[in-house]
C-alpha cells in the first residue's frame, strides 16, 4: 500500500512539474533594440524626384538612425515595415514588411526590406523605383 502511494505521489509530482515548465518559460521577456539604419533609393526609372519614406517597428515610426528598445515575451515577434511614396499630384507608393520571432534572434542581425514603387500614370507608366531599407536588431543583455 505504501509503495502504491509513493508511486502515485511521484507520478503526480512529475506531471505537475511538466505542466508548470511551459508556463514559467512563457513569462520570460527579452529586451531587443531595433535601429532604423538607412533607406536608400537604389534605382529610379523616371518615377519621380521628390520622396517621402518611413521605417516602422511594431507600428512606431522611426527616423533614419533612431532606435527603439522593446521588451518582448520569448514567444513574441518584431514587426518591421518600410514605406516609400513619390510626391506629386497623384502619388505612387509601395511598402514591404517582415516579422521576426524573438526566439529566432541571434545576438545581432541586419534585416533588409526592398520596396518597389511603380509609376501608374503618364508617359513613364509602368516604370519603377526600388528602395532598400535596413534595420539592425540587437538582443540586449
Amino acid at each position: 500500500m505504501k509503495r502504491k502511494l509513493a508511486t502515485l505521489f511521484v507520478v503526480l509530482m512529475l506531471a505537475l512539474s511538466l505542466s508548470v515548465q511551459p508556463l514559467s518559460a512563457a513569462g520570460k521577456t527579452q529586451k531587443v533594440k531595433v535601429t532604423f539604419v538607412s533607406a536608400d533609393l537604389v534605382e529610379n526609372n523616371h518615377v519621380g524626384n521628390e520622396w517621402w519614406w518611413g521605417g516602422f517597428v511594431n507600428g512606431e515610426e522611426l527616423e533614419e538612425g533612431d532606435s527603439v528598445t522593446l521588451d518582448l515575451s520569448s514567444t513574441g515577434s518584431i514587426k518591421l515595415r518600410a514605406e516609400a511614396q513619390e510626391q506629386d499630384k497623384i502619388p505612387e507608393e509601395g511598402s514591404a514588411s517582415a516579422s521576426i520571432k524573438v526566439s529566432a534572434l541571434k545576438d545581432t542581425q541586419n534585416k533588409s526590406l526592398t520596396v518597389k514603387v511603380v509609376e501608374n500614370r503618364g508617359r513613364y507608366s509602368g516604370n519603377s523605383a526600388s528602395w532598400k531599407f535596413v534595420f539592425k536588431i540587437d538582443k540586449v543583455k
